[in-house]
Formats: structure tokens, C-alpha cells, sequence
């Protein structure tokens, strides 16, 4: 199964926050952007959703900036896979054109067993477990990014 860039970026802002949290700093969409690699636009898509789903707080202004609410610190790796990705399935049976084996089909079964056996095994994780030592000396986060 391969995670959407969204979905990516998602975990990698939680992770970026996670570090930010360990070195008590508020950190910045344009923090997450430059050490995640992408534009501070998809980086603000993804925290967006974030926040719209209770695991990041968000506050603007000098003093402002992005942390992680206690909702998000506990948050299973897996909820926040099925939150940024949807539920949608392995494969689109329908399609344009539905596939003519769909009836008698046991494929679509097995995947979806094979996605839910995949959530699970990321259930057992939190974003708190993605960050700590020695991964987190690998994704600690730059220097601040100077006020403006």
C-alpha cells in the first residue's frame, strides 16, 4: 500500500512537532516545510486538517505557532493514516469500467484484510513512539526560523 504525499506529509509534520515539543519550542509551517522538504503550501494543507481533526493547535501572531495537543501526542500512527487517507480501497473494483470478475471476485476481500491487518500494525505506535531517541536526533528541527 502506498500513502499519498498528503498523508506523508501529515506524518512528517506530526514527527516534526513531536521533536519540536521534546526541545520545548513552538515550531512553524515554514519549520515543518524546510525540514520535511516540501512547500510551506502543502505543509499548511496538511497541518490544516491536522487541526481540523483536534491533534495540532494553531496559534498566529509573533508568539505564534503550531504544537501538538494531547489528542495528538497519544494518536495511534494508524488513526491518522485512515483520517489523512480516507477509507477508501485498495483497488476501485467499479472504475470506469467495473471489472467483470467483481462477483465472484475474492480479491477485493483479501486486500481489504491485508489494509485493515496494515492499520492495525501501525496502531501500535504513537506519534510520541516516532520521535523519541535516536530518532529524534535525526529529526530534530533546525534552527528557529527568525522572527520577520
Amino acid at each position: 500500500m502506498q500513502l499519498t504525499r498528503f498523508t506523508d506529509l501529515g506524518l512528517r509534520a506530526m514527527m516534526l512537532l513531536a521533536a519540536g515539543e521534546s526541545a520545548d519550542r513552538r515550531v512553524t509551517t515554514g519549520q515543518i516545510a524546510a525540514n520535511a522538504g516540501a512547500s510551506e503550501n502543502h505543509i499548511a494543507k496538511a497541518v490544516s486538517r491536522l487541526v481540523e481533526l483536534g491533534l495540532v493547535e494553531a496559534r498566529r501572531g509573533r508568539i505564534g505557532g503550531l504544537s501538538l495537543t494531547d489528542a495528538g501526542r497519544t494518536a495511534s500512527v494508524g488513526r491518522l493514516v485512515r483520517e489523512l487517507e480516507g477509507d477508501r480501497e485498495v483497488v476501485d473494483c467499479q472504475g470506469l469500467t467495473a471489472c467483470p470478475l467483481i462477483a465472484a471476485c475474492r480479491l477485493r476481500h483479501a486486500l481489504a484484510q491485508a489494509k485493515e491487518a496494515f492499520y492495525r500494525e501501525l496502531d501500535r505506535y504513537t506519534v510520541t513512539d516516532l520521535a523519541r531517541s535516536p530518532a529524534l536526533t535525526v529529526i530534530a528541527l533546525g534552527p528557529p526560523t527568525p522572527a520577520r
